[in-house]
């Protein structure tokens, strides 16, 4: 019997500076493949070659990833400066949509870093372009140096509302992640609840309010080494239970409790 289908929301890339790619981490599908047990296939996320309806028909749930370029900021209503770095338009253009119809039907997503962002900005809500640079924030960006293994490694404490869905499917009120991003939350849209805080008050785990589906979303990476960590597994066991949900033709009734 065949896998639920996720799609892998993939990024633009340059390869050799001139060979334009589409590509997605191999940890984001081994996460899919072997914890969440459905089929892992990389979207190449440009309105060009595909509709947000033929995804919505072609895919049972979707995995927003995370990425180097950034939501632009015209999405939520800023003008672009050299501090939002690199962008994906494309993406943008793909992915904010998509958010929107899943949240609409129903269907199942998981946010990751810059998917994390993207759910925001798709419900109207805006970023900071620079984390570190705002008064008592820690630098929340990936070390620049050492292995993947040091690149990864659990860094900061999340805090999770009490009795709340993270909690829930986390079962524990406060929990070690990575932090590999720049950009942050500063408004959250109008139907976003943040569900977890880093000590330094970033927003580090949301969901959609009133959404009937799976709408879970977090700053951090739980696609490394999610078959072990504590924290990862879960979340990913998490969402392959509502994509297996949705491929077995069940359509959920209401959303979290907020």
């Amino acid at each position: 019997m065949a896998r639920p289908r996720v799609g892998i929301i993939g990024n633009s890339y340059l390869i050799n500076d001139q060979y334009p790619a589409h590509a997605g981490g191999t940890m984001n599908s081994e996460a899919v493949a072997e914890v969440a047990g459905c089929m892992p296939l990389l979207i190449p996320s440009d309105p060009r070659f595909l509709s947000v309806e033929e995804l919505l028909d072609t895919f049972d749930g979707f995995l927003l990833t995370g990425g180097r370029p950034n939501v632009h900021p015209q999405e939520y209503g800023e003008a672009e400066t050299a501090a939002h770095g690199a962008f994906d338009r494309a993406r943008d253009a793909i992915a904010l949509p998509l958010v929107r119809a899943c949240v609409e039907r129903g269907q199942p997503f998981l946010g990751i870093c810059r998917g994390f962002q993207e759910v925001n900005v798709a419900l109207g809500g805006t970023l900071h372009p620079e984390i570190r640079d705002l008064p008592g924030r820690m630098n929340h960006r990936m070390p620049p140096e050492g292995s993947l293994e040091d690149k990864f490694a659990l860094r900061h404490i999340v805090e999770l509302r009490d009795g709340g869905v993270f909690h829930q499917v986390l079962g524990a009120r406060e929990v070690m992640t990575n932090t590999l991003h720049g950009q942050g939350i500063k408004t959250p849209g109008s139907r976003i609840v943040i569900d977890g805080y880093a000590q330094d008050g970033t927003p580090e785990a949301c969901y959609v309010r009133d959404a009937a589906g799976f709408t879970l979303a977090v700053q951090w990476h739980p696609e490394w080494d999610a078959n072990n960590d504590p924290v990862s597994r879960p979340l990913f066991q998490a969402f392959g239970a509502a994509v297996h949900g949705w491929a077995a033709g069940e359509r959920p009734e209401g959303g979290p409790a907020a």
